[in-house]
């Protein structure tokens, strides 16, 4: 049967990178999405596009057109791209038909990794250092625990940061608590917290991020990137980015826990580094990331190599080499946001420095959505961001 793949979610940045990926290498490549047109759609590399209910409102009806465009097209590899698919369809994976490849781990060792609260005792059996944790099964667990801490800020982390339902997925979010009224409103209003949660010291330091491809519980490759900017520029999502050497102790940890659920597939893990160098576990995301194009770029081609792996084909041995990437509309959302601030957070002298930088990203920057072989996602997104400016 000849390979046809369908990548989900063809509005995100992560999904054009895979289309652009894949089809580059001469697969057939189909797009799903909720609404029409959609990105990755519009790419050059993209063969058709679908659209689909909206996961979020009715996961069964979603998961009911993704079969029949599976038969109608003849797909071989389906690719989920958000949390929200990929939940929905490991959840119904016994029903997809026999010859299409989910390149995902058995449905147990997602749980065991996008369930926090199971993900935080996989680490501490491990000896993976993670924050001082209580765990509770809902906000009266919560409620009971405050008590006795005594140490402020706390961090509230729902088990998993979209949960489905039977008729609707339900989006949740981390909260931090400056004081112990803070986290008791907290509790007491939000709806996802009657599910169960944790609750962390907060820890002083610096973000960083560790991305991986397993072969069924052996390591193919590791990953690293450096955030230059973000959105919004206090600590969000990446606008400019470059690769990074791997740190040998996020490396470490991150294999140690892949390998104990036997992975297969990419994972993002996600780690909060203290001031003494201790780097603490927050998060494993199975799933693509926002800054895909970057390691792309860098050689290391997740989606090539997730198919290949997934597949029974050998994966190839290539180093990586050190590249910038640059989201330029979300650069342009951070540069409006920042001077848009009090002159406390930023002074007249620091914003003209921050407008130098957005006209110089720096040499041999590529951009992430706008290539000039693959325009149209491009001129798509910046319609959408003008309509949502008038809006």
């Amino acid at each position: 049967m000849e390979p046809r793949v369908l990548v989900l979610d063809g509005n995100q940045r992560a999904a054009l990178a895979a289309v652009r990926s894949l089809g580059g290498k001469g697969l057939w490549v189909a797009v799903g999405e909720s609404c029409s047109p959609c990105m990755a759609g519009l790419s050059r590399f993209c063969c058709q596009t679908t659209t689909y209910t909206d996961p979020f409102t009715s996961p069964r009806q979603f998961f009911e057109d993704l079969l029949k465009h599976i038969r109608e097209l003849n797909i071989t590899f389906l690719l989920p791209i958000t949390e929200a698919t990929a939940y929905v369809v490991l959840a119904y994976r016994n029903e997809l038909p026999q010859h299409v490849t989910l390149p995902f781990a058995e449905t147990e060792s997602v749980e065991r990794l996008a369930n926090k609260n199971r993900l935080f005792q996989l680490a501490l059996d491990q000896g993976v250092p993670v924050p001082e944790t209580i765990f509770c099964d809902h906000a009266e667990d919560g409620l009971k625990a405050l008590e006795s801490i005594d140490r402020f800020p706390v961090v509230l982390k729902p088990f998993k940061s979209k949960i489905l339902e039977p008729d609707a997925i339900l989006a949740t979010q981390v909260v931090i608590a400056n004081s112990r009224k803070e986290a008791v409103d907290a509790l007491n209003s939000h709806f996802f917290f009657q599910f169960p949660f944790t609750i962390q010291s907060f820890v002083e330091g610096s973000g960083q991020g560790i991305f991986a491809l397993f072969d069924h519980g052996e390591p193919v490759c590791f990953f690293a990137h450096r955030r230059l900017r973000e959105k919004p520029p206090g600590g969000g999502v990446s606008v400019l980015c470059e690769s990074a050497p791997v740190d040998d102790q996020l490396r470490m940890h991150a294999e140690k826990l892949l390998r104990s659920v036997a992975w297969h597939g990419v994972a993002m893990v996600e780690f909060r580094v203290s001031a003494d160098g201790t780097a603490y576990l927050m998060e494993i995301n199975p799933r693509f990331w926002g800054s895909l194009q970057l390691a792309i770029d860098s050689g290391v081609d997740f989606p090539w190599w997730l198919y290949l792996a997934s597949t029974g084909q050998t994966v190839p041995e290539v180093p990586w080499q050190h590249r910038r990437v640059r989201w330029l509309l979300g650069d342009v959302d951070r540069l409006y946001l920042v001077l848009k601030s009090s002159s406390d957070t930023y002074s007249i002298g620091k914003k003209l420095v921050e407008i130098l930088r957005f006209f110089k990203p720096g040499w041999r920057t590529r951009h992430e959505v706008n290539r000039w072989q693959d325009l149209r996602p491009f001129w798509f997104e910046l319609k959408q961001y003008l309509r949502a400016l008038k809006s």
